[in-house]
């Protein structure tokens, strides 16, 4: 890759970023709080949150086998999408690559940013071309997105691909694995110390079940997250998400159990989707929701909503028509959608 200095807006990479009061005093232990103009009352939300949610990372850190300075935590993973527009991209001239189809907040964040969005469609299957990818890149490309698994098409893809972008990419590639949990390959976030240009997402509003609490995941080498800090708004997750998280992270076992259900769900799902009339295809996915081609995307979908039952209809995305995206529900909700979808 290039040398972070060379990829990083000059403007960032000289920023003096906002010192947050609670960081003057680091290392320090303290008991009277005189300096933030807070609220001395109504204790404990009158205080600012610990501007680097570090009890939140030291739980992270075992169960992602990640150590905690290579950890970045956001406002959803939102926040981790764009700060790598605000932090790489210069508006106007530079460009990000991406796959086609893929998750829609890539995109969302390259137009808010004023930064070009190049797509590469995706093979038969849905399957990934490294050299193609490449191909799309220029001097200015400064950030490829991969998600995987993928969005909307559910499949992981092959590590040894994804690999192959990371060393012949110059720039930032990010592999958005919001989906891992659900899926037996390897997570990426592994290969961080390995490759220095590369970022991983993750995410608490799936596997977790914790979406209401917005909280995403960065994993990146210490340089990259110092970046993240630097830039990032100081108190970007508040004091409830983080005593939420640790609620969550105090009990793993239960996510480990919904986790099983899922994907006991989703085989027996996708089996009964696969055999109804309406249904041309029912496509492999390494995530919590599948993909399935049916005869009437639109006619299905309203019809679906008549009674009560929401999916996502894809039909109008690349490579994806007459598709609708199911997600796995419980199996009392699965039933509901099986009922329904029987009776068209």
């Amino acid at each position: 890759m290039k040398p972070l200095s060379e990829l990083t807006r000059p403007n960032i990479w000289a920023l003096k970023p906002y010192s947050c009061a609670r960081d003057e005093f680091k290392g320090f232990k303290a008991d009277v709080f005189l300096d933030a103009n807070e609220n001395p009352h109504s204790a404990p939300y009158n205080r600012y949150p610990d501007p680097l949610q570090e009890e939140v990372k030291a739980m992270i850190a075992p169960l992602k086998g990640i150590p905690t300075q290579n950890i970045f935590l956001g406002n959803g993973s939102d926040e981790a999408i764009d700060l790598p527009y605000r932090i790489f991209c210069r508006p106007g001239v530079d460009n990000v690559v991406a796959i086609d189809p893929t998750y829609g907040m890539y995109e969302v964040c390259a137009d808010v940013n004023d930064v070009e969005y190049r797509k590469v469609s995706l093979g038969e299957n849905f399957q990934l071309d490294p050299d193609k990818l490449l191909a799309a890149c220029d001097e200015n490309t400064k950030i490829i997105f991969i998600c995987s698994p993928n969005n909307p098409t559910g499949n992981a893809f092959e590590t040894e691909k994804i690999e192959k972008v990371i060393r012949e990419f110059q720039g930032i590639v990010i592999v958005d694995e919001a989906y891992s949990e659900f899926s037996s390959q390897q997570p990426m976030r592994q290969l961080i110390a390995k490759y220095p240009n590369l970022i991983v997402l993750n995410t608490f509003s799936k596997a977790w079940g914790a979406a209401a609490i917005r909280l995403g995941m960065a994993f990146a080498s210490v340089d990259i997250i110092a970046l993240f800090n630097k830039v990032k708004y100081p108190y970007n997750v508040n004091k409830l998400t983080q005593e939420k998280a640790k609620e969550i992270l105090s009990d793993v076992t239960l996510i480990h159990r919904q986790v099983r259900l899922i994907l006991e769900e989703r085989e027996h799902l996708m089996h009964s989707v696969s055999i109804l009339p309406i249904c041309n295809k029912v496509y492999p996915t390494d995530a919590n929701f599948f993909l399935a081609e049916v005869t009437d995307a639109v006619s299905i979908y309203r019809y679906l909503v008549q009674k009560g039952i929401i999916v996502r209809n894809r039909s109008h995305i690349h490579l994806c028509g007459n598709c609708l995206r199911i997600t796995i529900g419980t199996k009392e909700e699965n039933t509901k959608l099986l009922a329904a979808l029987r009776q068209y």
